[in-house]
């Protein structure tokens, strides 16, 4: 009886375990906590951190070539995920508040600059040109645009850049604030803007076919990513097919983001995650999205120069892809200053257009290095 419980040990995962691997199931612990109590980004953090915890448990086969996450990850491999979700993101997303105030777009393409420095210092310190791309991109804080560009340019990076790019997702509500505070005024904060106009259909109609046109011809490589975009906000403007908006903003969307991020999770194993140089990588990460909202933010307070007083600096943080959490930041922060104003829908301008900069500045990156 002992030497069958000998045996049975012997070839379990219990004697394969290793130290590194239980510091990874530790940090997996962490996110799934951080998910479920603390809400940060629970839709993207619980499967990417489960993942995460399945792959380091020793001898799944999870990963092998036949194995069931290593199947689901061919999606990640032939760019097939990152699009879908932009399909569903363009069909839950309004248009409206860019279109009534197109210079907003001025400040979604300023708070690109973390990515472009980002990936400036990447090369500095060393890194390959296509790693530096994608570590550059975890700067514009949109998740699906992160792990599409670095599948097509660096995929033994995917794993450290996505959870990146995810994790500051998650905590755009606690780097942003001490940021837009260093950059901006106590009087600057309090400004309150216009209401702005209305927008009609045939401008919501017109703008993702526009949009499609006018990109696609000047980077044909961020087709993917912004061609599923305004496809999807195409079909929510159009208003003559509801169910095809319902199915791509919910069931397709919440489907591909489970599958997106066990895969993803699953690239996370200690090996990987634990090496000097992915420690680089979420440390240049960080400097990306901060140097991304500050330059957002800087920005701003030109035009707020220029417009003379009408537009709110705090505003431009909101560049940064990560929608809509970067434009609540705003929000939360103007309120705090003075609970009568009201900055979401001035923010969502940059918050969007933020989306359109960071897909195009990936198709860019895809361009050069691809």
């Amino acid at each position: 009886m002992v030497e069958i419980l000998k045996e049975f040990i012997d070839t379990s995962g219990i004697a394969a375990i290793k130290g590194q691997d239980l510091i990874m199931i530790g940090i997996a612990l962490i996110f799934i906590y951080l998910a479920i109590y603390k809400k940060y980004e629970p839709y993207l953090l619980i499967p990417i951190a489960f993942g995460m915890l399945l792959v380091n448990l020793p001898l799944n086969g999870l990963m092998e070539e036949s194995g069931l996450l290593k199947i689901l990850y061919k999606g990640i491999e032939y760019g097939i995920y990152p699009p879908l979700i932009f399909l569903g993101v363009g069909a839950s997303t309004d248009f409206g508040p860019l279109i009534a105030n197109p210079k907003s777009m001025l400040l979604g393409a300023a708070a690109q600059l973390g990515i472009f420095s980002a990936f400036l210092g990447a090369l500095f310190l060393g890194y390959a040109s296509t790693e530096s791309a994608s570590i550059g991109i975890i700067g514009g804080a949109d998740g699906p645009t992160a792990i599409y560009l670095t599948s097509q340019l660096a995929d033994h990076l995917l794993g450290p850049i996505a959870l990146a790019a995810y994790s500051y997702m998650a905590l755009v509500p606690v780097i942003q604030p001490p940021i837009i505070r260093l950059f901006t005024t106590k009087e600057e904060r309090l400004i309150k803007m216009k209401q702005l106009r209305h927008v009609t259909k045939l401008e919501k109609v017109l703008f993702p076919i526009v949009v499609t046109i006018v990109v696609i011809l000047l980077v044909p490589t961020a087709s993917p990513l912004v061609g599923m975009l305004m496809f999807g906000n195409l079909a929510k403007e159009s208003g003559v097919v509801p169910n095809l908006v319902e199915v791509a903003k919910n069931a397709l969307m919440y489907g591909i983001t489970i599958v997106l991020g066990l895969t993803v999770g699953a690239k996370a194993d200690a090996q990987t995650l634990l090496d000097p140089r992915t420690l680089g990588i979420i440390a240049l990460g960080l400097v990306a999205f901060a140097i991304g909202t500050a330059g957002g933010t800087l920005f701003g307070k030109l035009m707020c120069k220029v417009t003379k007083g009408e537009i709110n600096p705090m505003i431009g943080a909101a560049g940064v892809s990560a929608v809509p959490m970067a434009a609540r930041v705003v929000q939360k922060v103007g309120q705090e200053e003075d609970p009568s104003n009201f900055l979401l829908m001035h923010a969502m301008g940059p918050n969007v257009a933020g989306v359109i900069g960071s897909a195009v500045a990936a198709g860019v990156l895809l361009n050069f290095f691809g």
